[in-house]
């Protein structure tokens, strides 16, 4: 099967579940109906929040959630139509239109959860005695936190209000860059995710030629991603600075609900462990692929012998939710309504958002899957990675618009899960040792990629936005600290030379979530001591497991990982995951040592 076989029929999604068209008369009936409501809002509330009674503020919250609702619909459908197509000028201009509309309205919101913060504790515990209010308790708990960080209402309308024409402006220009770019393989043009795939090709001069087309493009486009680079990190030392954050990280740490100290200790063991995990892994990666010292374009080739058969959409779609069924009929159950309903775009083409993603929109509709489906392994880890993301999106739904968003760093934990599920599940069918190998090999890469790249990253972004306090980095400046972090994480067997150096260009969250990434190593983490306590349990694991997905944003890691015996704040926890990937690695050197 060819990869043209593989794009024809593919899915593309059907968003008329959240408005039909651009033109739709619903949407412009429901913008002009928020413009109402939001000015009536304000009329019964502002000035006022601090002194209503515990069912008047009750009543003010449930509206609140209810604007709320209907503000993330038509910016969820704006955000989905132009991923779609970023190069589309209707398309943008639209998506472009509709963020500044929000964003005007949504500006006249802001009162009401900075008025919630002005009230004295106890007072607020009295208000929250009301039956009705009780169940708002972890959302203001959740608000609460950001009560040392908080400037007057007219700053913090003045930062709303900017967003459209700072971080977002720059960050549009960012995604639209990317997508009109093209890489010269050969006598083709190509998208950036066809090139990519081509890192992933058994052909070792196909991988180098994509390398070099890479190369060329981010070598020219670097001057104009060191800038926006620059000013995005120059924004948020500006923002930090007003709102007393001590450290580049800390507001994503806050909005994570997740302790400094537990990132950092995340960090700590997963730098500790690099020389037995991935240094270890690419030695013998070297050896196996006979090259003497890996370059860039081998990190992802597959192994000698690899099966490199295409996967059709179909069969991707029945390993997943066969892997999801064995371990619950209610998880497979759910991720069915996705391939049934449209809801997942896999289709590859150009001016497509690169990459993937679960958008949850809001809990009145459903979520939405993006994925540029190649027909690889790896593409199937992706599926069964998004569909984790939307099925927990579905499960944590029914908390409201509020409460069902989970903080990052447990956001990874069902998309994460979903991947091991379909792993274990293929890895347990496979009887040929070899292609068993082959598997084991690839999962731990995954691990890796999850675990190790992503905390590569961490310390990449912490020394850009640490140096950027001194003054402008040049993109010669970036190159040099990328290669320092991906030297230190890969590890002796590369030797990686400058035609990497300008490889963070094309990192999308850089620039729209600083600091997301170390949440997928938390995530891999967790999961690996999540799966290690199913794998011990008799009955009742699969219960626990979908009541902490239905939790949503109601409850912190220590809360939703207590039941299973798991505490993230004890250093020891981490080392767990990480004994995993290098266990994997052990049997990979026994099967080498046996061969």
């Amino acid at each position: 099967m060819t990869t043209t076989e593989i794009h024809d029929g593919l899915p593309t999604w059907d968003l008329s579940d959240l408005y039909s068209s651009p033109e739709s008369p619903e949407l412009q009936r429901d913008l002009n109906a928020l413009i109402g409501d939001v000015e009536r809002f304000g009329l019964t509330y502002e000035g006022k929040v601090g002194a209503l009674d515990p069912g008047a503020f009750t009543q003010a919250v449930e509206v609140y959630e209810s604007i709320q609702e209907a503000l993330g619909k038509i910016g969820s459908y704006a955000q989905l139509l132009r991923a779609g197509d970023l190069n589309d000028p209707a398309t943008s201009k639209f998506a472009q239109d509709v963020g500044e509309r929000l964003n005007a309205i949504s500006s006249d919101l802001i009162f009401f959860t900075l008025e919630i913060n002005r009230i004295d504790d106890a007072l607020l515990s009295d208000l929250l005695q009301d039956e009705a209010g009780g169940k708002y308790r972890s959302w203001i708990e959740n608000i609460r936190v950001y009560r040392p960080h908080e400037l007057s209402d007219d700053l913090e309308k003045l930062f709303h209000e900017k967003a459209v024409t700072g971080a977002d402006g720059w960050g549009r220009l960012f995604d639209e860059t990317l997508a009109a770019s093209r890489y010269q393989v050969g006598d083709e043009a190509f998208t950036l995710e066809r090139t990519l795939n081509l890192l992933a090709d058994s052909d070792r001069d196909k991988r180098k030629c994509a390398a070099a087309a890479l190369t060329a493009t981010f070598d020219e486009k670097a001057p104009l991603f060191a800038l926006v680079t620059n000013v995005l990190a120059k924004d948020k030392e500006i923002e930090d600075r007003w709102r007393h954050f001590s450290l580049p990280a800390s507001s994503r740490h806050l909005a994570n609900l997740v302790e400094p100290e537990v990132v950092d200790a995340l960090e700590d063991a997963v730098v500790a462990a690099f020389s037995r995990t991935s240094h270890r892994y690419y030695a013998l990666k070297a050896r196996w692929l006979g090259i003497e010292k890996l370059k860039h374009f081998d990190r992802n080739a597959p192994l000698p012998q690899s099966d490199d058969s295409l996967i059709p959409w179909e069969s991707a779609s029945d390993i997943v939710l066969g892997a999801y069924g064995r371990f619950s009929t209610e998880l497979a159950q759910i991720g069915r309504q996705f391939f049934d309903g449209a809801w997942i775009d896999a289709e590859p083409r150009p001016g497509k958002s690169p990459g993937a993603f679960a958008h949850p929109t809001v809990p009145s509709a459903h979520p939405y899957l993006l994925l540029n489906y190649q027909g690889k392994v790896r593409d199937v880890m992706t599926l069964a990675h998004e569909l984790g993301h939307g099925v927990h999106q579905v499960l944590a739904g029914p908390q409201g618009a509020l409460m069902a968003d989970t903080p990052l760093t447990l956001a990874e934990t069902a998309s994460v899960f979903g991947e091991q599920l379909v792993f274990r599940a293929l890895l347990d069918a496979q009887t040929d040792p070899v292609r068993r190998m082959h598997m084991l090999a690839a999962k731990v890469e995954d691990m890796i990629n999850t675990v190790v790249r992503q905390i590569a990253f961490y310390r990449f972004e912490k020394a850009v936005h640490e140096e950027r306090r001194n003054g402008e980095i040049t993109a010669a400046r970036l190159g040099d600290i990328w290669l320092a972090v991906q030297s230190e994480s890969l590890g002796p067997a590369f030797n990686l030379g400058g035609d990497y150096r300008n490889y963070w260009c094309y990192i999308p969250h850089f620039i729209h979530s600083p600091f997301y990434v170390y949440a997928y190593a938390f995530g891999d983490c967790l999961v690996n001591a999540l799966y290690a306590v199913f794998q011990k349990a008799e009955t009742g694991f699969q219960d626990r497991y979908l009541e902490m997905l239905r939790a949503g944003g109601t409850k912190r890691h220590k809360e939703l990982l207590e039941p299973f015996g798991l505490d993230a704040s004890d250093p020891a926890f981490w080392q767990q995951g990480l004994d995993l990937i290098a266990g994997f690695i052990d049997e990979l050197e026994r099967i080498e040592g046996q061969s």
